[in-house]
């Protein structure tokens, strides 16, 4: 199968430092390719890759102070799509970005939505792209647009490449937590040194403060550092990021939003770490209360759940994200979607008639019935059983 990998730009595949959804087009992209198929990936130049890259910009975006992101992503939506024709599939990670595009090509799209679909601005434009094939990264994601009569083709769980994330059988002693992510109100870092310091326990804050966020963490998050016990260590690569998770006894995840996925807790359960949350977003679809870490209503309860900790069975967290969030996991996810894709496309063309010979001798003509059917999008029926699920 011919198919392009459209990556923000606004970090390299695979990213540095932070970044998710890079992170995520990097494991299905490499798995992809090591199953065969020919993938165009296209993204930042200095992008690591088995596919063929097509660079789009020099570097990623935020690390190389670009300040404005979206003429890069017109630009390389404009290229994707002269391109189309080389492809039997495109795969958006662009958010809602490549809907117009999508709309005037005749080569399917499939558009991952990697974000919160919770605000007005979502609704607006999706209700009118209603024909676009989505993919969810968790039920609970679809929430906030569920009454719209959205092409939903699929739900695929983010995936992790588990050789990057090795299992530790026990955490360090003396024992600590850790906070990755964002420094942001949403992500919770004040809510984990709350939990930390009620525990008495040291907390390992790995984190980056974006500059939207720069202001709030001057005002509310930096100030709380010189309380004592905890370690700020800022953004930290994907090596370090696996031995902090692997060494702490459990990872906390406060989350004050509907958190679309979460990928953090899939990288410490990946490690064999148990995640402490508070319940929301897709926390109840990612972790396996009392098995593979707790899901809290308050931060008394994470309190709580940290003296508990130690019964999970870390081999368990382990197990389950091999079984259900691995790259391999996903990939069979998106395999599955792209072939329901293409075999709905095919069943939509339009019927051919052959015209008899017009007068003069002119060759016979192959004529599509109801030519403009062609601009209309094919509705894509989604399974009894969601792919990732």
């Amino acid at each position: 199968m011919r198919i392009a990998q459209v990556a923000p730009l606004y970090e390299r595949v695979p990213p540095r430092l932070y970044g998710g959804t890079e992170r995520v087009v990097y494991a299905l992209t490499e798995e992809l390719v090591r199953r065969g198929h020919d993938v165009t990936l296209f993204a930042t130049a200095d992008s690591i890759t088995s596919a063929r890259l097509a660079p789009m910009a020099e570097a990623g975006i935020r690390l190389a102070g670009i300040k404005e992101p979206l003429p890069l992503h017109v630009a390389m939506l404009e290229e994707v799509y002269a391109q189309a024709d080389q492809f039997d599939i495109i795969h958006s990670h662009v958010d809602v970005l490549g809907f117009p595009f999508a709309r005037a090509s005749a080569v399917p799209t499939v558009s991952t939505m990697h974000g919160r679909l919770d605000l007005p601005e979502y609704r607006r434009v999706l209700s009118r792209f209603s024909e676009q094939r989505l993919v969810s990264i968790s039920h609970s994601q679809r929430k906030p647009v569920r009454d719209l009569p959205l092409n939903w083709v699929g739900t695929v769980y983010n995936g992790i490449r588990l050789e990057h994330f090795p299992f530790r059988d026990e955490p360090e002693d003396p024992p600590y937590l850790v906070f990755l992510g964002r420094i942001s109100p949403e992500k919770g870092p004040i809510e984990a040194v709350k939990v930390a310091r009620a525990v008495g326990l040291p907390l390992k804050v790995a984190a980056k403060i974006d500059p939207a966020d720069a202001d709030w963490a001057d005002e509310h998050f930096l100030p709380i550092l010189e309380g004592g016990g905890v370690e700020f260590l800022g953004e930290v690569d994907e090596p370090t990021k696996a031995a902090l998770l692997g060494g702490a006894l459990a990872t906390l995840f406060p989350i004050q939003w509907p958190e679309p996925f979460g990928i953090v807790m899939t990288e410490s359960l990946a490690c064999g770490t148990p995640v402490i949350a508070l319940r929301g977003g897709s926390v109840e679809e990612v972790l396996v209360d009392g098995v593979t870490g707790f899901i809290c209503d308050s931060l008394e309860e994470m309190a709580e759940a940290v003296s508990q900790v130690e019964r999970i069975d870390r081999r368990a967290c382990r197990a389950h994200v091999e079984a259900k969030f691995s790259a391999a996991a996903m990939t069979d996810g998106y395999e599955a979607i792209y072939e329901r894709v293409l075999a709905t496309e095919v069943a939509a063309r339009p019927a051919l008639t052959i015209l008899p010979q017009q007068q003069g001798g002119a060759a016979d003509r192959v004529v599509p019935l109801a030519a403009k059917q062609d601009l209309v999008m094919p509705k894509v029926e989604e399974q009894a059983v969601p792919v990732g699920e």
